[in-house]
C-alpha cells in the first residue's frame, strides 16, 4: 500500500503563485511515477502534470505548460507542483496519484490517490 498526503492549497488571487506538496509513505518511493490531477464539481478528474521514475521525465497538459512545474525528491519521498500565474480556471481540488504504469495521463493508471487539497483562484 501507498499513502499519499497533499498539502499547500489555499485561496490566491489571479497571477499569484502557489506550491503543492505530496508526501508518500508505504512502498519504496522510487517504484512509482506520480502525477497531479484536478477536479471541479460535476466534472471528471483531469490530468495536470506527471513525473516519471528514474530520469524523472515530466509531462504536462497544454493549459498549464509553462506555468506549472512538477518535480520529485526521492530522498524526501515527496512530489511538488509549483504553480505560477494562476488563473480562475485553475480552481479545483488537486489530487496526487501514484502509478507503476507509464501512461501517465490516464486517470485509470493510478492505483493510489491522496485526499486532495483545494486551490481557489479568485479576485
Amino acid at each position: 500500500q501507498v499513502q499519499l498526503v497533499e498539502s499547500g492549497g489555499g485561496l490566491v488571487r489571479p497571477g499569484d503563485s502557489l506550491s503543492l506538496s505530496c508526501v508518500s509513505s508505504g512502498r519504496p518511493f522510487s517504484w512509482y511515477g506520480f502525477a497531479w490531477f484536478r477536479q471541479t464539481p460535476g466534472k471528471e478528474r483531469e490530468f495536470v502534470a506527471a513525473v516519471g521514475r528514474g530520469i524523472a521525465a515530466t509531462y504536462y497538459t497544454d493549459s498549464v505548460r509553462g506555468r506549472f512545474t512538477i518535480s520529485r525528491d526521492d530522498v524526501k519521498n515527496s512530489v511538488f507542483l509549483q504553480m505560477h500565474n494562476l488563473k480562475p480556471e485553475d480552481t479545483a481540488i488537486y489530487f496526487c496519484g501514484a502509478t507503476t504504469r507509464v501512461d501517465y495521463e490516464l486517470r485509470d493508471s493510478y492505483s493510489y490517490w491522496g485526499q486532495g487539497t483545494q486551490v481557489t483562484v479568485s479576485s
